[in-house]
């Protein structure tokens, strides 16, 4: 019936929120009734949830003044267990069990806890217990704090082999122009691979979240590029998440084309890497051009020019050309000080292999 077996749904600040910032109960009920529906169907789904600090704010009135980090930390610390505890009640209505996962960034940065996270979600799908993933605002600071949960989710559609991601927002997708402007029209579907489209979309901010559309189609086209169908649609329409899973659906929303090609597990935790980088590795033109061209190709020290950072062997690094703009990142197989010594050289076994590199 469903075009997807599992699938992970982001839903959005704006939508789980009322215009004077408390929580829309009656939003939230509706979208767990779709996702019940779903799971009695056998899809599997994964949360993504945001709403916590927006929760908390309205649970709160703060007497003294506090920044911006304090405020988020208070208010997601109560909000959370607000969320958490709406949504257990809500599925248990449809008895069906919740469980709530809260990570942070760092907990992406090493293989050891990524593997941790998706075996965590995995057995608890294998439980029929829905994971709820927000990110652990209440110990994250600004450096290490996701862009959003768009980020968050992208990284969760990955890690666990979902066939889609779908992104909920309060409007119907990405549009070409002004979404408020009349001549504007919902863009239906991105090819892979396609044209940059980054131009027509406005660059505001949501009102509760921290992210916005732009955002959006950036972290979209990454998922897509990795084998996952990414839609965004407007969380607030009706019965919005059966219609979209529908086979031809012609709900109106914005779909990104999967990449048809495999990505193993191994290169979708580098491709989210770039933030936990320990150093650079700089190539010529040369390297650069063979790289990038149609034919997969490990980077070899006699293409490398210079060396950046104090890394380790098997630590993630940038992967930079003449220019000094970004070309990729990968996993390296020594530590600086053999890569400074290998520099230019040829006949080394590569320095970066293919399955553990990945290219912007």
């Amino acid at each position: 019936m469903f075009q997807f077996k599992r699938i992970a749904v982001k839903i959005g600040s704006n939508v789980l929120t009322k215009e004077d910032g408390t929580l829309d109960t009656g939003r939230m009920s509706a979208l767990v009734a779709q996702v019940a529906l779903l799971h009695r169907k056998g899809v599997e789904i994964i949360l993504i949830s945001s709403g916590a600090v927006a929760s908390g704010r309205s649970e709160l009135k703060v007497q003294k003044q506090l920044d911006a980090v304090s405020q988020r930390q208070l208010f997601s610390a109560v909000g959370q267990a607000k969320l958490i505890n709406r949504y257990y009640e809500l599925f248990r209505e449809h008895r069906i069990i919740c469980g709530q996962v809260l990570t942070t960034k760092e907990n992406f940065s090493s293989r050891r806890h990524y593997l941790n996270q998706k075996h965590c979600m995995n057995v608890m799908l294998e439980s029929g217990v829905i994971p709820i993933v927000n990110e652990n605002d209440t110990i994250s600071v600004t450096e290490l704090m996701f862009t959003d949960n768009d980020e968050l989710s992208g990284l969760i559609a990955t890690m666990m082999g979902a066939e889609a991601l779908i992104i909920l927002s309060n409007i119907d997708g990405i549009y070409d122009g002004n979404p408020n402007h009349p001549d504007a029209n919902v863009i239906r579907s991105i090819e892979n691979g396609g044209k940059d489209i980054s131009a027509y979309i406005q660059s505001g901010k949501s009102a509760f979240g921290r992210g916005g559309m732009l955002t959006k189609y950036h972290i979209a086209r990454k998922v897509a590029e990795e084998g996952v169908t990414v839609i965004i649609a407007n969380g607030k329409q009706e019965n919005i998440l059966p219609q979209l899973l529908e086979k031809d659906s012609q709900q109106l929303c914005t779909r990104f084309i999967a990449n048809p090609r495999s990505v193993s597990n191994v290169k979708k935790w580098i491709a989210h890497s770039d933030d936990f980088a320990k150093g650079e590795i700089h190539v010529n033109e040369g390297a650069k051009t063979a790289l990038l061209g149609d034919k997969a190709t490990s980077l070899l020290s006699v293409g490398i020019t210079c060396v950046k950072g104090g890394f380790e062997k098997d630590d993630i690094v940038k992967i930079m050309d003449d220019s000094g703009v970004q070309i990729g990142v990968g996993r390296v197989s020594y530590d600086h000080r053999k890569v400074q010594e290998l520099t230019g050289k040829k006949g080394n076994k590569p320095v970066i292999h293919y399955n553990y590199l990945y290219l912007d």
